[in-house]
């Protein structure tokens, strides 16, 4: 059902939001830190979902814009874009499937500072006008674009999921990440 995912991606979404102000207090170089020289840092994972939301948030609103309107609460997502979104989300453990990121997505080494934080907290407040304007449209019948082809297209709603389970993935991931900046610091 249309109206249950939405308020699920929505609860998901703020809950992103709330784990990204646990990093406002940390120090430029706590949020540079690495595990290893081949990990990212906490803003190496937050610019990775900013890079993505460059994308997908146009995307979604240009689509959203152009659908006639629709009460059709029904969704089923398809086979193509439930691979994708489940494949985004961490599993029971919080372990991640490693995948590998596409060059132009990969933030490693770049000179980061702490406005990457309020620029993917921006996006994230974007993201849920999105969803709560996406009840007003059939997810199944709106297709989107996707990062990595041209010639795919997903149904909105799933386009939806991955963006949200990839924001909670890299998450989880930033998260770790000051789990093990603290350990190293006591």
């Amino acid at each position: 059902m249309r109206d249950e995912l939405l308020a699920d991606l929505i609860d998901r979404t703020k809950r992103v939001i709330r784990e990204l102000e646990q990093f406002s207090s940390l120090s430029g170089e706590e949020l540079n830190y690495r595990v290893s020289d081949r990990s990212w840092s906490i803003l190496e994972c937050i610019e990775h979902l900013a890079l993505y939301g460059d994308f997908y948030i146009p995307e979604i609103r240009s689509r959203i814009a152009s659908a006639k309107p629709s009460d059709n609460n029904e969704f089923k997502s398809g086979w193509l874009g439930n691979y994708f979104a489940l494949s985004m989300l961490p599993g029971e453990n919080g372990k991640l499937n490693k995948m590998k990121t596409f060059k132009e997505m990969n933030p490693i080494n770049k000179a980061l500072n702490a406005s990457v934080l309020e620029r993917f907290r921006k996006q994230q407040l974007e993201m849920l006008e999105l969803l709560m304007a996406a009840s007003g449209v059939d997810l199944g019948k709106t297709k989107t674009s996707i990062s990595i082809s041209k010639w795919i297209k997903l149904k909105l709603g799933d386009t939806f999921r991955v963006v949200v389970y990839h924001n909670q993935r890299h998450m989880a991931q930033a998260l770790r990440v000051q789990k093990e900046l603290l350990a190293v610091a006591n």
